[in-house]
């Protein structure tokens, strides 16, 4: 599949209200919420005002000239947050787009994108099931803390080469 990794433009920070209810992780068998649940403040701090503080960078994966997918970061009070210099991440593909890659691709470019503007860490939690465990294992995220349901993990940035 041909797809382009780019620097999302600010005139399509909208689409990541539709990003962040498609990285809702739903289990086999489980009905997925309703779309209102992004309303909710601790799924707004994602997407409220996005590109107004620091630390705010999106990428866009696009195919045929279409956004497919996008990962975001900011610092903010999360379920992935440890600290206030530490930006928290967020990654969403189309159904029909995942287990091409480009997930990766897109992880793979915020992270260098992170580490040239400086960055020393990026935090995500992620849900112990969810098998994009594997993925942010492999491109250095290591498990910090965890509870019941989910891994808070972290990428400390200056390790990577």
């Amino acid at each position: 599949m041909n797809y382009m990794i780019r620097e999302m433009k600010k005139t399509e920070y909208s689409l990541l209200s539709d990003f962040l209810y498609e990285a809702i992780y739903i289990p086999q068998g489980v009905e997925a919420p309703p779309r209102s649940i992004i309303e909710s403040p601790e799924l707004q701090v994602y997407v409220e005002h996005f590109g107004t503080r620091r630390a705010d960078y999106a990428l866009a994966a696009e195919v045929d000239g279409k956004v497919i997918g996008a990962v975001w970061v900011r610092i903010m009070n999360d379920y992935g947050h440890i600290g206030a210099d530490t930006p928290s991440l967020a990654i969403a593909l189309y159904k029909p787009y995942r287990g091409h890659g480009i997930g990766t691709a897109l992880m793979e470019a915020m992270l260098t994108l992170l580490k040239e503007k400086g960055e020393s860490g990026v935090s995500l939690s992620v849900q112990r099931t969810n098998g994009a465990v594997r993925m942010y294992q492999r491109l250095g995220f290591q498990i910090i803390d965890e509870n019941k349901e989910e891994y808070l993990m972290m990428n400390e940035l200056s390790r990577r080469c």
